[in-house]
């Protein structure tokens, strides 16, 4: 089986055809060497797919093959300082924001109208499930194959200037989030059944995102006028991020 770098992690995909072999083949590895150890292997078996299909029939076997080889990297990448998080992620100017809120609110709708904004300035990293990613101390936004129905996502790691939990407002305001709220809005927007060590793996990444990364909360609408509020307050430099 091939390699795959993603997050900075050297991962075995085993369990790697139909859709996640299509979103994954960006993040082939140029040194295929099996002298070089993965960091993660990821191999989900037939017998929990076709249990999953079994649960859930609306979704098919290589639909599953690709949520739960998902499901398992993002366990996985919490032994490398690394969480998932539910969220829509762009670049601009070289530093990545992420924008996280429950389904349906807006985060993508809100990134979209960053990448309007800011034209050639900005690009998407990933639109569902980046990994944010503590690497020689600093926090980064990365990007993954496992990045929803329309894998908008590119194989990059870029520093990471905020992270922000969108909800639907009918006036356009920011403010930096209160930290147990925060707490309770990435907790709800990450893997949770993770068992006690994987729980305190997790507690333990969430901390130093929240030493190192600014977060906020945005009330918004649909508005360009939603960006110039958002982008005010969010906007970092590379060097504003070292000090």
């Amino acid at each position: 089986m091939p390699y795959y770098d993603i997050a900075g992690l050297r991962v075995d995909i085993q369990t790697c055809y139909g859709r996640t072999e299509k979103q994954a083949r960006p993040y082939l590895s140029k040194n295929q060497s099996n002298e070089l150890k993965a960091d993660i292997t990821i191999n989900v078996s037939d017998e929990r797919i076709n249990a999953s299909v079994e649960k859930h029939p609306e979704l098919s076997f290589d639909d599953w093959a690709y949520m739960l080889t998902g499901a398992d990297f993002y366990a996985a990448i919490l032994r490398f300082n690394g969480i998932l998080l539910h969220s829509s992620c762009i670049v601009v100017d070289g530093v990545a924001y992420a924008f996280s809120a429950d389904s349906g609110t807006g985060k993508s709708t809100h990134a979209n109208l960053w990448l309007k904004y800011f034209g050639n300035r900005a690009y998407m990293l990933n639109d569902d499930k980046p990994a944010i990613r503590k690497i020689d101390g600093k926090i980064y936004a990365c990007g993954t194959p496992w990045s929803g129905k329309y894998d908008y996502s590119n194989p990059e790691n870029v520093r990471l200037g905020a992270i922000c939990f969108i909800e639907r407002s009918q006036t356009n305001w920011i403010k930096k989030a209160d930290t147990s709220k925060a707490v309770f809005n990435i907790f709800s927007q990450t893997v949770r059944k993770l068992g006690k060590t994987g729980m305190n793996l997790l507690f333990d990444v969430i901390e130093d995102i929240f030493s190192c990364v600014d977060l906020y909360e945005l009330g918004c609408d649909i508005s360009e006028e939603a960006v110039k509020v958002s982008s005010s307050a969010m906007l970092k430099t590379l060097e504003e991020l070292d000090g």
